[in-house]
């Protein structure tokens, strides 16, 4: 018997997902299994000190925030291991400083290249670590190894005068974009004359950066890469007389006692921290080139140190804002990013995965409850049956966009950064209330004013409190040549960025003053 036709105008159902062949976690493993046997062996991953790969360490259970697939766990050293491992950087930092520079050149071009080689193993890690879809892991791959090729080719000039630091550099950096800010980081450093320490961010990248670390290895560069909890390592990776540097990349409450640590010590320091990044409506209205900048700003769900997560808009302006928000926060496709219909299919274009772990999705999820029930006016509230998702899999880590008018001052969603997929919107009246909510969190990364007189951004601009701010258009942390920093409470220490990093990470004159902002001054380049 023929089927019966549908019909016309029946709603067709969505087709069941399937997970793309040759993505499983498992694949992944068993190739960098075989990329690395070094670095990965059995079900475990090791650390590296010394110049040589360690089964030491206590592997701490792990999930993905995909679906909730078992993956590997950092190794976690205590505080005994971690001053062998740091005692042991500075041995290599004593040697690595006296290599002649066209020789560091090579072996970290060698770096690159490998890297390059193994791009798509790297970016397919961070999807099932740190959830990002699939477009937006290969880009934070391909912004680390551009953005070293970049200053391989203008490390001769940015070194003129200057000398590596008397000990190696400790990063510690936050989960998020383990290639473009932390591996980038580690490669130029090293460039520099320095040998480089990484602590494994524990929320997510262990693979992946294992993975990079052992290329780099492979190719001479002392690099350090050891897991373990904070408070344990951090007399040897902050404190240790041997450290000529930290480099730190994450919360506030974190960011402030490495702070303190560093400046009784007087350590040369890189503190990035978070801060409540604002977009500004005033006077503005062309609003048909603000929608799509709109739907961009939730990429990888917000967690990012340049996200804009709060929107001050002008209350006669209100209506047309929203008329703009609207269809763009209801474009916004999340789900799984390695969730196909057919295995042929494309891995699928989305604005974000899962937020990091379960946990952060319900502490937002609480946060906009509670703030509604304390007179925040829900705009948006996205459905997680909307998201693109492979049958009855875990989606605990996944929370829908989600939108709300005036939060309470009561509400952490007032005065801090959500760090996921919530936005908040305050109306102001006044120039002075423009500017009052716009610096709402003493100091930010960057910001925006979207205004049709050049005259009043160029007015008001100076007076936002923000290292980067946009006329119209958001900033991003940048790449290559492009400065980077912060205002008030959201960077301590020196700038980086371009000709900044490497000036960061080496010294010059006895009387030099690096650009920054440290306790007894704030110098912009």
């Amino acid at each position: 018997m023929a089927p019966t036709p549908k019909a016309p105008g029946t709603p067709t159902s969505p087709p069941t997902l399937t997970l793309k062949p040759g993505t499983s976690w498992q694949n992944a493993w068993q190739r960098s299994l075989a990329a690395a046997p070094e670095a990965f062996r059995d079900d475990q991953v090791r650390n590296l000190w010394a110049g040589a790969w360690h089964p030491d360490g206590d592997p701490l259970p792990a999930i993905s925030p995909v679906d909730g697939t078992p993956i590997a766990g950092p190794p976690r050293l205590n505080a005994e291991a971690a001053r062998h491992a740091v005692r042991a950087s500075l041995d290599q930092h004593r040697d690595w400083r006296h290599v002649p520079l066209p020789e560091r050149k090579a072996r970290i071009s060698a770096t690159l290249d490998a890297l390059t080689e193994h791009r798509e193993l790297l970016a397919l890690l961070l999807v099932w670590e740190i959830g990002k879809p699939w477009k937006l892991a290969q880009a934070d791959v391909d912004r680390a190894i551009d953005g070293v090729r970049w200053y391989v080719s203008d490390i001769d000039r940015m070194l003129v005068g200057r000398s590596p630091l008397p000990g190696p550099v400790s990063n510690i950096a936050s989960w998020n974009y383990p290639m473009s800010v932390l591996v980038h980081a580690m490669l130029v450093q090293a460039l520099a004359g320095n040998a480089v320490i990484a602590k494994t961010p524990t929320d997510g990248g262990l693979s992946c950066l294992t993975l990079a670390c052992a290329l780099a290895a492979r190719e001479s560069i002392p690099a350090t890469l050891v897991s373990g909890n904070g408070s344990e390592l951090s007399a040897s990776l902050i404190r240790s007389p041997e450290i000529g540097c930290v480099s730190f990349v994450g919360g506030r409450d974190t960011g402030a006692r490495v702070a303190t640590a560093v400046a009784d010590l007087g350590k040369r320091h890189i503190l990035e921290q978070e801060g409540l990044n604002t977009w500004g409506i005033w006077h503005h209205t062309d609003w048909d080139a603000l929608t799509p900048l709109l739907r961009k700003t939730f990429d990888y769900a917000k967690q990012r140190c340049t996200a804009y997560p709060r929107f001050v808009v002008q209350r006669d302006a209100f209506a047309d804002f929203l008329a703009a928000y609207l269809p763009a926060v209801r474009a916004i496709r999340f789900g799984h990013p390695l969730a196909v219909a057919t295995p042929d299919d494309p891995l699928p274009t989305l604005d974000y995965g899962p937020l990091i772990n379960a946990a952060k999705a319900k502490e937002l999820a609480d946060l906009t409850t509670e703030a509604i029930s304390r007179g925040a006016v829900p705009l948006h509230r996205g459905d997680l049956a909307a998201g693109h998702f492979l049958p009855s899999q875990d989606t605990s880590a996944y929370l829908p966009p989600t939108t709300l008018l005036a939060p309470p001052p009561s509400s952490p969603l007032h005065h801090a950064e959500p760090f996921g997929p919530v936005d908040t919107i305050v109306l102001v009246d006044t120039e002075a209330e423009l500017l009052a909510a716009m610096n709402a969190s003493n100091g930010a990364l960057v910001a925006t004013l979207s205004t049709d007189d050049p005259e009043t951004y160029a007015r008001l601009a100076p007076q936002i409190r923000a290292f980067k701010i946009g006329h119209g258009k958001p900033r991003s942390r940048g790449d290559r040549e492009e400065l980077f920093g912060g205002f008030g409470n959201s960077w301590r220490g020196a700038f980086v960025g371009g000709d900044l990093l490497v000036r960061a990470v080496t010294e010059g004159p006895p009387t030099e003053r690096l650009p920054g902002n440290f306790p007894d001054y704030h110098l912009m380049p």
